[in-house]
């Protein structure tokens, strides 16, 4: 099954309002001249959401939430609902980055949480796994992703996580300059779709895309980008520039 390939840019915490706009301004018609082979999405942060929303209309860029709470709404001081993020036109919510598993205690239980929120909310989770150095290094890696895998999907049906994006961002290349080689790269994505047949079924395994995230960059996005498991790029700190994150959507062409 052919499936359409989509980069997202994981703008983190970066960008103020008038800079969100300025760099979107950019991308609208650089992304526009390549045409609609690839899915093209941006995930700035919160308070740029609603601005972006509205400076995107007709353009060919999905907006994406880096995070959101299980709960629709309730007294969590600081937490923002996939209710809202569905309001501001979000497509897509980042789920379970590592970032978030690192600094602020995010666990494979609240990560499914959260994607059940976004895909009740009408979304689509982007979904992260991936595994440390100290854990690659002790060959755990396999067990490591598959245990997220797991973590993330339970009580998930077949046909709802054929319509999901998981993202593969090794933490031990992520904002590195180290990236993983493009055998590494195949084998966890081969991995993860034997896991998800394993789990569900063909159908649904082949209809998953999967992307990888880990110092994506315009000279290694090509060959990345051609391996057969491989459905694309969550891009970190390329995509803050227009010129290198535009080349990087159209290595995935």
């Amino acid at each position: 099954m052919a499936r359409r390939k989509i980069v997202a840019g994981n703008w983190k915490m970066n960008k103020t309002v008038p800079e969100a706009l300025a760099l979107v301004r950019e991308l609208r018609g650089a992304v526009a001249a390549l045409g609609d082979s690839v899915e093209v999405a941006i995930a700035p942060p919160f308070v740029a959401l609603q601005p972006l929303h509205i400076a995107l209309e007709g353009a060919p860029l999905q907006l994406a939430a880096q995070n959101c709470h299980w709960e629709s709404s309730g007294a969590f001081t600081g937490e923002v609902s996939a209710p809202m993020l569905a309001e501001l036109g979000c497509a897509y919510v980042i789920v379970g980055h590592s970032e978030r598993r690192q600094f602020f205690g995010e666990t494979d239980a609240t990560v499914n949480k959260r994607a059940k929120a976004v895909k009740a909310a009408g979304m689509t989770p982007i979904v992260c796994v991936g595994e440390t150095l100290a854990e690659r290094e002790s060959n755990q890696t396999l067990t490591v992703v598959e245990r997220q895998v797991r973590g993330a999907l339970e009580g998930f049906s077949g046909a709802d996580v054929a319509t999901f994006v998981m993202a593969y961002e090794p933490v031990w290349a992520i904002g590195t300059g180290r990236t993983a080689t493009t055998a590494q790269a195949q084998e966890v994505h081969a991995a993860i779709r034997g896991l998800l047949t394993r789990m569900y079924d063909e159908g649904t395994s082949g209809r998953v895309r999967i992307q990888y995230g880990g110092s994506v960059k315009p000279d290694n996005a090509a060959e990345l980008l051609g391996q057969p498991d491989v459905d694309g790029a969550l891009v970190g700190g390329a995509s803050l520039k227009a010129a290198d994150f535009v080349a990087i959507v159209k290595a995935a062409g």
